[in-house]
């Protein structure tokens, strides 16, 4: 691994968000050796129908230590209750933590506006954090930083108040597999709770091969919606040929409360993602 090889932090609401929603930017670092770190803000106690909370957060944990493991990357939980985070001061400097001490180059969230409340929790609470992370007297018992990192928003495609603007697109195709797979650790939620939050528990299949095969159609019908909603971005970044035929992606939002994005900061935190 190079010492100039950018860090990558991914704070999610939930154990699955990171992979869901930025698996194949994780995977890509990863591909090259550099450093990624998966945060759930959440303990994910809430995401099931017939399990019980207080055993649903032991669950959930070792699944998400699991998902880490199939990039071979650390993926924390913590332990603020999901279903009822809020934008606290506690939430603010536990993040403010966790940026001065792994000191990343690029992070990456849920936007502001968004339909879960606990995603919106974690945007704003990273948004309200990031200038802070650079001042000396908040949170004093960790050393502050000298410069922001770049924070990027993950994928959406919610329109009000106003739909996400790509700076950055990324073909996920290539790492299509490994997202899933990392998804599949994840059982009570893709296999158990989903589907029956979305009306399809008939649906999974019993035996696991199959299961797998499932997943990888519902996940990749699932994010298509994205290379429509973005083609224009696709287009100018990939050239129109593979611009037009791409299908599966992450497009980012850049930030403009923390460090901007030059066109050198780009290449190195978003390698690969154009040609």
């Amino acid at each position: 691994m190079s010492l100039d090889a950018p860090r990558l932090l991914i704070l999610g609401a939930h154990p699955d968000d990171a992979e869901f929603h930025a698996g194949g930017l994780a995977s890509l670092y990863r591909s090259l050796s550099y450093p990624v770190r998966l945060v759930s803000v959440t303990d994910g106690g809430a995401g099931h129908h017939q399990r019980t909370r207080e055993s649903l957060v032991g669950i959930r944990r070792r699944e998400a230590a699991a998902a880490g493991k199939v990039i071979d990357t650390p993926y924390v939980t913590w332990d603020f209750p999901d279903g009822n985070l809020v934008n606290s001061l506690e939430l603010r400097d536990r993040i403010i933590r966790e940026i001065r001490s792994y000191q990343p180059d690029l992070v990456m969230t849920h936007r502001i506006h968004d339909y879960h409340p606990d995603h919106r929790a974690v945007g704003q609470a990273v948004q309200d954090a990031s200038y802070m992370v650079t001042v000396p007297l908040v949170v004093p018992d960790v050393e502050h930083l000298g410069r922001d990192p770049v924070v990027a928003y993950m994928p959406d495609l919610f329109t009000r108040p106003y739909p996400l603007q790509p700076d950055v697109v990324l073909d996920i195709q290539p790492y299509l597999a490994t997202i899933v797979r990392m998804l599949a650790c994840h059982r009570s939620q893709v296999f158990e709770f989903l589907p029956y939050n979305l009306g399809c528990p008939e649906e999974v299949p019993a035996d696991a091969p199959e299961q797998l095969a499932w997943l990888t159609d519902w996940f990749a019908q699932h994010i298509r919606p994205r290379a429509d909603r973005f083609r224009e971005p696709l287009v100018k970044a990939y050239g129109p040929s593979r611009g037009a035929e791409i299908e599966w992606i992450e497009a980012f939002e850049i930030s403009e409360y923390a460090a901007a994005l030059d066109p050198v900061a780009k290449e190195r935190l978003f390698p690969l993602s154009r040609p």
